[in-house]
């Protein structure tokens, strides 16, 4: 398969990402920020949201749930006799992630017109970015990029004479994981504890206040706004059907140049740490396993990795995801059962408690990883702790439970034989 060409600054959605220009509106203006968005602000919102669906982007929080389709739940604000939200969920808590931090911080301006666009097309007047709290400095360079934006007339009441208002307010969690579940996130926004609410009613119809509301994440609703400047097929020409577009990749761990990068869908894995991270640590021989989508994701034998593509459903086909797209590399020099023993403690910490196989399980499956990582421990319990993963998994109100059960489950499917020798070692002594 030939390389892919690495995509020039027209080609993208982020292209300060790496922080080298202005993050400022000057900056963002020059890069043709904020240009035509007279025009998007005076299209039918209908439009909007059939060429968003044409576009095939799908959400790029985790879930990867088709935008267009999401952004056409909402109701028309007139039969409602509610105000609607836009809510965007920037708590970003995925081990692994920090794509979202990168536009916040070099880029905020991306979102905020991506707000903009967004409240206008989901008829809400008000927007809202729950900003994970440890983003404190984030955070700050968004406000002062949503101050920049109302001092130019691009915020607020009657936004370029179009008679479009929209306010955006910024929202500082407070450092808990389960908010970046969507209705968790709606919760604490309220003023409450992050829990998850019961689904249905789903936001579109009882979200924020008891009102309309939709969620979205930073990558996704500042995407959205540049794919309806640009013409359909700048957007469809990258990735397979089905996974259109560019997305941000956080390549970490064991490779000679960890980065942000965006990069076409559907890039071969291989390629995509050869090209953007400098390879892995020792070489390609080297490689032991790499998560490629956050933490919660199962991880992927090097035999995998050598020809996978990285898109929703290349991953998904082979019993994994593409989540947040944080690809996280492990030579063989990396103590792996004690990687995921701490990924499993991590989980364990940061369950909410609402639901019992999550409040009880988590902490369970942790304890048994702890011990079998170091081998003290049966081959047996191997197929207790797989098993009690399957009585957690999908039996819960959210999805936190299932993430925190997938990488157990991959380690136990790739890696049995170093728990079998850590054992095995110990029972010798």
């Amino acid at each position: 398969m030939p390389k892919l060409p690495i995509l020039k600054p027209e080609d993208l959605c982020f292209p300060n990402l790496n922080g080298a220009g202005d993050w400022s509106i000057k900056g963002y203006q020059k890069r043709g920020g904020y240009k035509g968005l007279k025009k998007l602000l005076t299209t039918k919102p209908a439009e909007h949201i059939e060429k968003l669906k044409a576009s095939g982007l799908r959400g790029r929080g985790g879930a990867g749930f088709p935008t267009g389709l999401k952004w056409s739940f909402m109701p028309d604000p007139k039969t409602t006799g509610k105000p609607s939200y836009l809510v965007c969920n920037a708590d970003e808590g995925e081990p692994g992630t920090c794509k979202d931090r990168d536009i916040l911080r070099y880029d905020p301006h991306t979102l905020v017109e991506g707000m903009i666009v967004g409240c206008y097309t989901l008829g809400a007047k008000t927007g809202y970015i729950y900003v994970r709290g440890e983003y404190y400095d984030e955070s700050s360079r968004l406000q002062q990029a949503i101050v920049e934006a109302r001092e130019a007339g691009l915020l607020g009441k009657n936004i370029l004479g179009t008679g479009v208002d929209v306010e955006i307010h910024i929202h500082l969690g407070a450092g808990a994981y389960i908010c970046g579940e969507e209705t968790a996130l709606l919760e604490s926004l309220e003023g409450k504890k992050g829990q998850p609410r019961l689904k249905p009613p789903f936001p579109a119809g009882f979200g924020l206040y008891g009102c309309p509301t939709t969620i979205n994440n930073v990558e996704t609703i500042a995407q959205a706004a540049v794919i309806l400047k640009k013409p359909l097929e700048w957007w469809t020409r990258h990735g397979r059907e089905n996974n259109s577009g560019t997305k941000i990749f956080s390549i970490s761990g064991s490779v000679n140049k960890p980065c942000n990068i965006e990069a076409p869908m559907s890039i071969p894995l291989r390629e995509l740490i050869d090209t953007y991270a400098g390879g892995v640590i020792g070489g390609w021989d080297n490689l032991q396993a790499i998560i490629p989508g956050g933490s919660s994701t199962p991880m992927l034998s090097p035999t995998q990795a050598d020809t996978m593509l990285m898109d929703f459903d290349a991953l998904r086909a082979e019993g994994t995801g593409l989540g947040t797209a944080a690809v996280v590399v492990m030579n063989k020099d990396v103590d792996l059962l004690r990687v995921m023993t701490r990924i499993a403690a991590f989980y364990k910490h940061e369950s909410c408690g609402q639901c019992t196989p999550c409040r009880e399980g988590v902490g369970w499956t942790y304890r048994l990883m702890e011990r079998l990582s170091k081998g003290d421990g049966t081959i047996d319990e191997l197929d207790q702790l797989y098993a009690l993963t399957k009585k957690i998994e999908g039996r819960t109100i959210c999805a936190f439970a299932d993430g925190a059960m997938w990488p157990i489950q991959g380690t136990l499917k790739h890696f049995r034989h170093l728990f079998e020798a850590k054992i095995q070692e110990k029972t010798s002594a």
